[in-house]
This record gives C-alpha cells, sequence and structure tokens, in this order.
C-alpha cells in the first residue's frame, strides 16, 4: 500500500498528470483512492493530488506519504513533514531543495528536448512508475483515450524517457481490477440517476457540484436528458419543480449558497406534492466560504429548510457505490411519496475518484407505478385526495383528462385554495402521514467492527471510509470499537442506535463540522447523547490519522 502526492500550482497541470496515472495504476492492477486539494484561483496558488494505491480496495485517504512529485519548492515547503524517512521527493534538478530524500532528475531539459515544456508531467509520470515497479504496458491505450491524436506520440516519448531516468525502490503486488470502475463522487450520483430514469437536470455553476451539471450536459443526446443551466438557483430548482409537474423524473443540485436561494420553492414541493430531488453538494460556509473545500455542515439546515412543516427525506452519501444507489433510490422515493429528497454530499466525496465493483443498474430501488382508474364522470379529480397513508393519486397534466391543480396556498381536495381552518388540518396531517410509510422505509445505519463493542463511534455521509478503517486499526489491539454509519439520516433510523447505546460505555460522534450535527440530531431524535467528539472543520477532509488521535488524545494515549 503507497500513498503519492502530486503538487504545484494550478495551471501546471496537475489535474492532468493525476487523472492519467490513476488510470494507469489502475490498468496496471491497482485499487485507488485519489482526493484533489484546490485553491479557488484559475492560476498559481497551491493545488495537489494524493493518489493512495493498493492491492485490496481502499475508502479512505492517509496522512503519510511515500512519495512527493514537487513540480515547485512550495509543494515540499508544504508536505515534507508528512514524508516517511524511506520515502522519495522526485522534482526537476533545477529546484532548490535540500533533503536527503530528493531525487532530482532532469525533467524540464528532456520535456524541451522532445519540443514540448507541458510534457514534463508524462515525463514525471514515466519516472513515478519505473519507481514502484510497473511497466508501460497500458501507457499508449490510456494516453490515445484522454490525450488528443497530435499529442499522443510526444507524450508516449516523454513517458518513456521519465521511465528510463530512475530505478526501482518499491515492489508491488497487482491484482485484478478490470471488473471495478474508477469514478468520482459525482460521476456516480449522475450514473444513479441516469439509471433511474432522470429526464430533467437543471442548475446554476457552483463549486463543488458543478461536475455533476458537466456531467449531465455530456449525457444529454445519448441518454435523451433535457439540461438547463439556469441564471440562477432560483431558475433551477422552479425548472426541476416545473418538470416533475409535467410529469418528467427531474433533479437539481448546487452547494449549500445555492441551497440557501431554494429554500422558498422547497417548501412548494412540499405543500404541492410534487416530487423532488435536491442535491447538496457541501463546501464551508457561510456565505462564500472555502469554495473549494469541504465541510459537513448543512445537516440542520437541511432538515428544516423552508418555513412550515412538511415531510421531506434526508439521504447522507457515505461513498462512490452509495452515490449511484442511494441517487436512484432517491429518485424512486420522491415520486412514490410525492416529497423532496435531499442528497447530502460534500466536496471531499464529489471530487475524489476511487476503485469500486462495477455498478448493477438491476440492484437500484424501484417503485411500480400506482395504477390509474378512470376518472368518475362529472366530478373533478381530487389530486389532494384525503388517503390514510398521506399520499394521493398523482397524474400528469397533458397525458390524463383531469384538471391537474397545483399552487403555493393552502387547498382543498381538489386544489383549491381554502381559507378553512378544518381543511387546512386535515391537509397538513394528510401530509404528515407521509413520514409513517417513510420510516418504514428507512435503511438503518451500517455496523462496523466488534459487535461486543465498548466505544461506538458515530458518523454520517463521507467520514465513513476513514471512520471504518480507523476501527480496523483500534480493533487490531482490542476488540473494542465499532462504528455505525448514517446514510439515511432524517427521518432518523434509531433501532441500530438504540441497541448499540445499550451496549456500549460511550459514543463518540466523528463529524465534519464545528457544533456536531450529528450528535444533536441524535439527542432529539433518540434521547442519546454523545460522550466525545471528533470534529474538523478547516475545508479539509477528516483523514484515518485524524480520527486515531482524536480518540488517542481524550483516551491518554492507547
Amino acid at each position: 500500500m503507497y500513498n503519492i502526492l502530486l503538487g504545484g500550482a494550478a495551471g501546471d497541470g496537475i489535474e492532468t498528470m493525476s487523472g492519467l496515472l490513476e488510470k494507469m495504476l489502475k490498468q496496471s492492477g491497482c485499487h485507488l483512492f485519489t482526493i484533489r486539494d484546490f485553491m479557488s484561483r484559475v492560476r498559481g496558488g497551491h493545488n495537489f493530488t494524493q493518489i493512495r494505491f493498493a492491492s485490496q480496495p481502499l475508502h479512505a485517504h492517509r496522512d503519510s506519504l511515500d512519495g512527493i512529485f514537487a513540480i515547485d519548492e512550495t509543494t515540499y515547503r508544504e508536505h515534507y513533514s508528512q514524508l516517511s524517512a524511506d520515502g522519495f521527493i522526485l522534482c526537476d534538478q533545477a529546484l532548490a531543495i535540500d533533503d536527503p530524500r530528493v531525487l532530482k532528475l532532469p525533467l524540464k531539459d528532456v520535456a524541451k528536448e522532445l519540443g514540448n515544456p507541458k510534457v514534463i508531467s508524462s515525463v514525471a509520470i514515466g519516472a513515478l512508475l519505473k519507481i514502484f515497479g510497473f511497466s508501460l504496458a497500458h501507457a499508449t491505450d490510456i494516453l490515445k483515450a484522454n490525450l488528443r491524436k497530435d499529442l499522443v506520440e510526444i507524450n508516449l516519448s516523454a513517458l518513456h524517457r521519465g521511465f528510463d531516468l530512475t530505478e526501482p525502490r518499491f515492489g508491488f503486488k497487482t491484482v485484478q481490477t478490470s471488473d471495478h470502475l474508477l469514478v468520482s463522487g459525482n460521476t456516480a450520483i449522475g450514473l444513479g440517476a441516469v439509471a433511474a430514469g432522470i429526464r430533467f437536470y437543471s442548475a446554476y455553476p457552483m463549486s463543488p457540484s458543478t461536475t455533476l451539471l458537466d456531467f449531465f450536459a455530456a449525457q444529454s443526446s445519448t441518454m435523451a436528458i433535457a439540461v438547463e443551466q439556469a441564471e440562477d438557483e432560483i431558475a433551477a430548482i422552479n425548472m426541476a419543480i416545473g418538470a416533475s409537474y409535467a410529469g418528467a423524473t427531474a433533479m437539481t443540485g448546487t452547494s449549500g449558497g445555492g441551497f440557501s436561494l431554494m429554500v422558498e420553492a422547497l417548501g412548494f414541493t412540499g405543500i404541492a406534492e410534487i416530487p423532488l430531488v435536491a442535491v447538496d453538494v457541501q463546501r464551508p460556509g457561510p456565505a462564500t466560504g472555502f469554495p473549494t473545500r469541504t465541510e459537513q455542515s448543512d445537516l440542520k439546515f437541511v432538515i428544516s429548510a423552508s418555513q412550515g412543516e412538511f415531510p421531506r427525506m434526508v439521504i447522507a452519501l457515505r461513498d462512490h457505490a452509495d452515490c449511484f444507489y442511494q441517487t436512484a433510490r432517491s429518485l424512486a422515493l420522491a415520486k412514490k411519496y410525492q416529497i423532496p429528497v435531499i442528497l447530502l454530499s460534500d466536496q471531499y466525496l464529489a471530487d475524489s475518484t476511487t476503485t469500486i465493483p462495477m455498478l448493477d443498474a438491476s440492484e437500484i430501488v424501484r417503485f411500480s407505478e400506482p395504477e390509474v382508474t378512470d376518472l368518475i364522470p362529472d366530478q373533478p379529480y381530487s389530486r389532494y385526495a384525503l388517503t390514510e397513508n398521506g399520499i394521493s393519486p398523482l397524474r400528469t397534466p397533458g397525458k390524463s383528462e383531469a384538471l391537474v391543480r397545483v399552487d403555493s396556498d393552502e387547498h382543498d381536495e381538489w386544489g383549491q385554495i381554502t381559507e378553512s381552518a378544518t381543511i387546512r388540518n386535515q391537509m397538513v396531517e394528510k401530509r404528515m402521514n407521509k413520514l409513517e410509510g417513510l420510516k418504514a422505509e428507512l435503511i438503518e445505519p451500517e455496523f462496523w467492527g466488534a459487535d461486543q463493542c465498548q466505544s461506538l463511534l458515530v458518523g454520517f455521509g463521507s467520514t465513513s471510509g476513514a471512520i471504518k478503517e480507523a476501527v480496523d486499526i483500534l480493533n487490531q489491539t482490542e476488540k473494542n470499537y465499532g462504528a455505525l454509519l448514517f446514510g439515511d439520516i432524517y427521518p432518523l433510523p434509531t433501532q441500530q442506535l438504540q441497541h448499540f447505546a445499550a451496549q456500549v460505555m460511550e459514543i463518540i460522534n466523528v463529524e465534519q463540522n464545528a457544533t456536531g450535527q450529528l450528535a444533536a440530531l441524535l439527542r432529539e431524535e433518540a434521547l442519546i447523547c454523545c460522550e466525545h467528539s471528533i470534529l474538523k472543520y478547516d475545508g479539509r477532509q477528516l483523514s484515518v490519522d485524524d480520527i486515531l488521535t482524536g480518540i488517542k488524545n481524550f483516551k491518554g494515549g492507547f
């Protein structure tokens, strides 16, 4: 298992280089987990990518490094302390880096000799592959698939030149990964939506959700998806609501600041009972915050967003496979219960890439369409008919003889605006009755660790992978740790939580926010308190090492 970092300034080609390298490693027989850290600027600053690769599946990143490729001296200054004693720093021979672990090569000179200074990244890739004992067997196919035709030969030459500059330092046992996908979180969300039959997506570009818009735009023609880049987030959600009202499976996506603009329209979906999925790819706030960083601080906000009371579901995406299956499930649940479903992701999950088993569209949750009975002659269609489960018959205007009324005021069964106190009570109770059905649909949090654990970690969303690995490491010395990892988070599933709370000596909440929002929800919904907290809110993702250090600090060592 190895962990390497590629660093430089925006515009130096780090993203292109890391994308090519991780594809070559995957094709060579590696499992990967790659994270990207970049500043909110077009050029300059300090950006880096960490690629962790192993012969077994990976679900999180680690802080310690086996190798660094430094395009500039800033990369060395920022990260040399993370490098292991037997690690290496690969850089151009012109850089003023004085470290016994440095390996200086004529990277720029080779690139200039080849006639294009930009191929320095391919020279470095060749050197890195040689250092870890890989061949160039898959290089040609990867370059042909990802570069313009006129750039393939020169980059292939650069790759071979870099390969010849070094000698192997590490050995790696390759495995079969041809039955795995290399996918980012946002791409997996998009694939899940496509598998579920999405027909309309609207959004305003806002990092880190923009790559979702890019994905759907790229697939719009082949997958028959109408994609609209709206003028703002208010327009985006209203367009999606309109598409859903017209019968299309619809979704919108944004980050926290954009979701703030969507909240009034979210309430409209609640009272009008129009199915909708909204993706909130979280970043640190408030206001502009850290546009390109990560956080889990929107949980309380999305649970209570928009005035008034109406049923909704909130699902926190835990990993890349979860992004696929839960997105498809969310579209099905939104339609079945005629509610908004909010998917919580974050920059870390959205932009990271990993190898996962091939996704299976036959495994996604689907619900059969309710049977549509004939209209009763001379009687209006009861769009909001009072039903025991709160779900009224949903029809599509233009595909039915019925007049499908919809409005944002309180209304009677036929969609007529009303001021009646009696009808108001009936409608509020009808809508809230959907929660009982939703509770039956809930998926309990995943349990990980020792069944008879005495210390229980609780987390939600993208901290899942790091928590799992930390628990595995802790249980190597004592089988005392377990974890509950929440995906469905509102309504809150409590069966597993109540079971383990009665057994353990302590509960530790692990969250990417400053106030412990999951812990507060557990107190509110289940009257269960967490004894300790491991919180991080600097915009950088909680790592396995952060969790181990946090537990060590409040336990006084172990």
